[in-house]
């Protein structure tokens, strides 16, 4: 897989001889009878995992995807929610030198279907629950694997016929043959990202990126081993995955993780496992707000998008801000802990990476202007590698002098704070999910009768937006808003099906025929 042009990997860097599996390895060595993996089911007494019992499930999942054939370079497609089965097979997979494609698990069958086809996975590992997906694509996967449960949810019907059960793909230990030498350069997972196109690009991690990750944000964090996170965000996605449970890893501390975000029960795990920081957001945030507060807490910090004051008046708990992606491998920008930013502030750029905030016309902003946001780093290391198997798209994500560009709108404060002002991109966040307005548009124009199609964000209390999207139709009626409901139920997921769907007469343009979206956002204001 070459690298981008702009910026070639470097001979020296930090992680020379390193790759996950030494993390896991050397951290089961100094930390052995340290928890690492606390698991909180919902469904079941709650399962604890030490560091070197976690490392001895990597070794036994890495022999049984060897012995069922996968080999260094290939490609294991992980579709489950949160479990502990996910983490095993996740550095199972690092540890073997497959490559390991993560895939959200609110995805249509024709969402799976394309990554599966484009990643070319060679099998697939999920749940009960989503077997039927599986069973409807069209991919010649050599295997495919099935939990027991459902993320601690007893199944039903169990999974059976010509699919493995995930016991069975536990192997011996002892039959792994050992990697003569860490390869750090070498591709280590994919993870699928919206972005302005009309399909998700696959985001390439090398494994020195995944290390990047786990000393990275541990550093942000200040994590000891003694820290203790709750990890409520799904493990597809990079915050929970990396910022949380690498980031732990790297520290030797532990993580108490959970199938999802649960209001009820978060304080009651958080002070019974003595809990000391946790990724939020929006969301979690108002959930919480009308719920009881607990008499104590251990909690010193809870990160966000940016530092927020409620969080401090209300439970006495210290916020920090972040900001990242999964371009970016680790927070680019993060407050200083220990020093109190303003209210609203991603933070400060942090000394791993370069930023520039750029004018139209690529010039340098002022402070307190808004421009767009470039970060610099070395792909493969603080960037990431390429987007999978699509060289213009790679070239096209940086420019000449091997800026990234992020996309995203920031403005700086003249004290250096840095303040996230919204998209450039065409991009919504649906409940801390990014969407590309133009995948679901491209869905709805290939709906028979639409004639124009435009998708804005509308604002949510919960989930910050929500798509609506706009139809000029050739003739509107409550026939074709049903077909185009079930068209988007069909072929997106959940989060990214419009809430609502509205019928003009004609799109506003600007004189170059542009649809000037800001129109239509104005419009949202107007009853329907």
């Amino acid at each position: 897989m070459p690298a981008p042009t702009a910026l070639p990997l470097p001979a020296l860097h930090p992680f020379i001889g390193r790759d996950v599996s030494w993390l896991v390895d050397e951290q089961a060595r100094r930390h052995g009878e340290r928890p690492y993996l606390i698991w909180e089911s919902f469904e079941a007494p709650t399962e604890t995992w030490t560091y070197a019992a976690f490392a001895e499930e990597t070794r036994a999942y890495a022999a049984g995807l060897a012995a069922r054939g996968v080999e260094a370079g290939e490609f294991v497609l992980l579709h489950t929610d949160n479990c502990p089965e996910f983490l095993f097979l996740w550095f199972a997979c690092s540890r073997l030198g497959a490559v390991v494609v993560t895939t959200n698990t609110h995805s249509t069958e024709d969402e799976l279907a394309y990554f599966a086809a484009r990643s070319g996975a060679v099998a697939a590992i999920t749940q009960p629950q989503y077997l039927p997906l599986f069973a409807a694509i069209d991919h010649d996967f050599r295997w495919i694997a099935c939990t027991a449960t459902d993320s601690g949810s007893a199944p039903e019907p169990a999974p059976g016929g010509a699919i493995v059960a995930l016991a069975d793909l536990r192997g011996d230990p002892v039959t792994l043959p050992a990697r003569a030498v860490a390869e750090p350069l070498a591709p280590n997972s994919i993870q699928f990202t919206s972005g302005t196109t009309s399909r998700p690009k696959g985001v390439v991690w090398t494994q020195a990126n995944a290390l990047w990750a786990a000393r990275t944000m541990a550093s942000v964090l200040e994590l000891g081993s003694d820290d203790r996170a709750i990890v409520h965000f799904p493990l597809f996605h990079t915050n929970a995955l990396a910022y949380s449970m690498l980031s732990t890893m790297w520290a030797g501390a532990s993580a108490v993780l959970t199938p999802r975000f649960s209001a009820r029960r978060f304080w009651d795990l958080s002070v019974r496992h003595g809990c000391t920081w946790a990724s939020m957001s929006p969301f979690p945030l108002r959930a919480l707000l009308p719920l009881d507060d607990p008499e104590q807490h251990r909690f010193r910090v809870w990160a966000f998008a940016g530092d927020v004051g409620i969080a401090q008046t209300r439970w006495g708990i210290r916020t920090t801000g972040w900001y990242g992606m999964t371009e970016t491998v680790s927070a680019c920008i993060a407050s200083e802990q220990g020093f109190a930013g303003p209210e609203g502030a991603m933070g400060r750029l942090r000394p791993e990476y370069q930023a520039s905030i750029r004018r139209d016309d690529g010039s340098e902003a002022g402070h307190g202007e808004i421009g767009r946001l470039f970060v610099r780093g070395v792909p493969g290391l603080s960037l990431f590698y390429e987007y999978l198997h699509d060289p213009d798209a790679t070239a096209d994500a940086f420019d000449a002098d091997g800026w990234f560009d992020t996309g995203d709108e920031t403005s700086m404060a003249p004290g250096g704070e840095l303040f996230f002002a919204g998209r450039a991109k065409d991009m919504l966040k649906v409940g801390g999910e990014n969407v590309a307005a133009l995948e679901i548009e491209t869905v709805i124009a290939a709906v028979p009768g639409v004639v124009e199609c435009a998708v804005v964000g509308k604002p949510d209390p919960m989930r910050d937006e929500v798509p609506v999207a706009f139809i000029v139709a050739a003739a509107p009626s409550g026939d074709l808003e049903a077909a185009i409901v079930e068209t988007c139920e069909s072929k997106l997921s959940a989060f990214k099906r419009p809430r609502e769907i509205r019928f003009i007469d004609a799109m506003p343009t600007g004189l170059l025929g542009k649809i000037l979206k800001r129109d239509l956002r104005d419009m949202l204001t107007d009853a329907k």
